[in-house]
């Protein structure tokens, strides 16, 4: 009662002294900030149809070709490898690739008693453009020397590193075909994956190095695997005697000595053999050529408003061609990388240690990619760091929030609320983030938000796939929409087509709607050793080959697109209503007390089910507010808990907007870990339904007796 009464009194204090303030410096902001101008701008046109009918409609890019894409075209840089020799040329001895110095790994005893292994940390060591590129060179000599040929596909299997990025480029530029093999696959996936390439090579690290130990008696066609060094410790290589096995840095020697020439390959060569997420079914290898990349890298240099004065942070995995095309823009215009891990990225990461601070506040980034889990999980963390403070901070929290908010809807900046409140909540990330683009699924508008206000950033979205070479819609600098993935990208177009069984059509009114399909030079030749499926979700019209996403869509009046749905989502209630489950989760994620969520419906039910992994501190804290505390596993059991977390879950999706048939009627709460380990989540860490609904089948059985 006390906490309410301080917040509503704080409330009321800040309202009338923003009242004065609103008063006496509205109109010198006006004429500063000319926020007219920055509305026309955000509202102004980014697509055109240029064709359609009763059946389906297609828009293209309004977007102005930007200085770095006009480079890549004058200097015919069709292909990665010419790319990087361009980047290296232009930028010599500018800072490159940025990774950051392991002191030593001691042990630490917790508040709880228990004694875990952290890291002391120095400062970032860089490589400089140039170096880079020798490097590279050196060890695709070094892997020619190896008994590598020219177009032969090889394996990477690593966490995202600069190694990683000169391995890559070390293969570009022999014509070497690369397998990205996410570092979070399970056992399972790495043999399967490995198996259908047919790779004889495999490049990896000393962390991953035991998953290969476990499985390479079921990798016949592996002879050679290479692995990048630790900085503290010497890797264990027992267990590997069927293979040839060497340390990277001894390859990159090798190559120094060789006398082998470069082989570059063309646009139309295989570069990267990336594997789908796999969230339904066995994962499928896409077919990426060079020209693919830079169908899409021309589209993303017209929107990645970077310049020589940014830093880049990578932290996504580069087995993905999003981090991947996003990293090889930021070089082109000469912008430094510096790598993190989630284990090391701030100053509270697991392997932090007390009184060391995390890599964001070392490197100062102000650029990054992102996907919505991360981004719902720092919202997450924002919002718990303020429940968890003094009822006068919740209630100065809330109305900056609230102020802010409206302003920015407006078309002005808050400079005042931002040095005061705003940027300390940014100093988690280093303080100088001021753009972040999130890709891999649908971010939520109220995640988007939250990210631009308290973070401080330009936040945009964009959509893409693996067979469209991460390429598609993306927002444009000066949109300050939420909850859209843009217009089409200028080196692509977009198509809706109708879906009766969803009733989506482009003759829909306010809106056209229908099956998203997108056509250009970035979408693949298709799937690896998948005719049939190739076949099913390809397809070649005037030139240009398009895809089928499965997505569904609608495309505003400005040319901007909103994913509204998913064909393989949705399921028809017995009483006729139709849910989207894809829909549902991403509203229903971003509810504190949950870390993920599957929903779930039957045909023949009237009602949907939800099965839940807990946040672990969200689930603590509502069990204590109705006075239970107990483990983690026994809540997850207790049925005074369950019934608190439907109840709180069901609240949450009506304040959602969503309708009362897509709230989940019963719930379970899952004690396991979703991870890529599991099987239960990709890479991407977005859900696998199939592998999930199996491991549950009898928590769902029970649920609908």
């Amino acid at each position: 009662m006390g906490g309410n009464f301080t917040e509503s009194c704080v409330y009321n204090i800040l309202s009338a002294v923003t009242f004065v303030y609103d008063l006496v410096t509205l109109p010198l902001y006006y004429i500063i900030q000319q926020p007219w101008k920055v509305i026309e701008r955000s509202e102004r046109k980014k697509g055109e149809l240029i064709s359609g009918d009763n059946n389906q409609v297609t828009y293209k890019s309004l977007l102005p070709i930007r200085s770095e894409h006009a480079l890549v075209v004058r200097e015919n840089a069709d292909t990665l490898e010419k790319v990087f020799n361009l980047v290296a040329k232009t930028h010599a001895n500018k800072n490159c690739l940025g990774t950051r110095e392991i002191l030593s790994e001691e042990e630490e005893r917790q508040s709880d008693g228990k004694v875990l292994k952290k890291y002391q940390m120095g400062e970032y060591r860089w490589r400089t453009f140039n170096e880079t590129n020798y490097e590279a060179d050196c060890f695709g000599k070094g892997m020619r020397e190896l008994g590598v040929q020219p177009r032969d596909r090889v394996a990477i299997f690593a966490e995202t590193r600069a190694e990683w990025m000169i391995a890559a480029q070390g293969f570009f530029k022999h014509a070497c075909g690369i397998a990205t093999i996410y570092a979070t696959l399970g056992e399972d996936g790495i043999v399967y994956a490995i198996n259908q390439t047919e790779v004889s090579v495999i490049v990896t690290s000393h962390d991953l190095l035991p998953k290969l130990k476990n499985v390479i008696k079921d990798l016949p066609k592996v002879k050679t695997i290479v692995y990048f060094e630790d900085q503290l410790y010497k890797t264990n290589i027992d267990g590997l005697e069927s293979v040839k096995v060497l340390p990277y840095k001894e390859v990159v020697e090798m190559g120094k000595k060789s006398k082998i020439e470069n082989t570059p390959p063309s646009k139309k060569d295989l570069a990267i053999l990336m594997y789908t997420s796999g969230s339904t079914g066995v994962p499928k290898g896409v077919l990426i050529s060079h020209g693919n990349l830079l169908g899409t890298m021309k589209g993303f240099l017209d929107f990645f408003d970077v310049t020589s004065n940014d830093v880049f942070l990578g932290l996504l995995p580069l087995a993905h061609c999003y981090e991947l095309l996003a990293e090889c823009s930021a070089m082109l215009a000469g912008v430094p990388i510096g790598y993190s891990t989630p284990l090391t990225l701030i100053d509270s990461s697991p392997k932090i240690m007390k009184g060391c601070i995390g890599d964001a506040r070392v490197l100062k980034p102000t650029v990054m990619t992102s996907v919505p889990l991360l981004l719902d999980r720092i919202v997450k963390g924002i919002r718990d760091k303020v429940n968890s403070g003094p009822a006068i901070r919740r209630a100065l929290f809330g109305f900056c929030y609230k102020y802010k908010n409206k302003w920015m809807q407006k078309g002005y900046s808050t400079p005042i609320v931002d040095a005061i409140v705003f940027k300390k909540v940014a100093a988690i990330i280093g303080g100088k983030m001021r753009a972040m683009i999130s890709g891999g699924a649908p971010l939520s508008p109220e995640t988007h938000n939250t990210i631009r206000i308290c973070l401080c950033v330009n936040m945009r979205q964009g959509f893409g796939c693996t067979e469209t070479t991460a390429g598609g819609p993306v927002m444009d600098t000066e949109d300050m929409s939420v909850g859209r993935s843009g217009c089409p990208a200028t080196t692509s177009h977009v198509r809706l087509v109708n879906w009766e069984e969803g009733n989506y059509y482009v003759t829909n009114r306010p809106n056209p709607q229908g099956e998203l399909i997108i056509g250009g030079e970035n979408v693949t030749d298709g799937y690896f050793k998948m005719p049939e499926e190739t076949k099913a979700a390809f397809f070649e019209e005037d030139g240009r080959r398009w895809f089928k996403t499965g997505d569904v869509a609608e495309i505003h009046k400005d040319g901007s697109i909103k994913i509204i749905d998913r064909k393989k989502d949705l399921v028809k209630l017995q009483h006729g209503e139709y849910l989207s489950l894809g829909r549902i989760e991403s509203e229903l994620k971003t509810c504190q007390v949950v870390e993920n969520i599957c929903i779930y419906a039957e045909s023949t039910k009237t009602y949907c089910i939800a099965l839940v992994q807990p946040s672990e501190k969200g689930l603590s804290d509502l069990a204590a507010s109705i006075g239970i505390k107990e483990s983690f596993e026994q809540l997850c059991r207790n049925k005074e808990v369950i019934k608190a977390v439907t109840k709180c879950i069901a609240d949450y999706g009506k304040r959602r907007g969503l309708n009362k048939f897509e709230i989940p009627t019963k719930i379970s709460l899952c004690e396991d870990l979703w991870t890529p380990d599991s099987g239960l989540v990709t890479a991407a860490f977005k859900i696998k339904r199939k592998e999930i609904l199996e491991k549950y089948k009898n928590d769902i059985k029970r649920l609908y007796d």
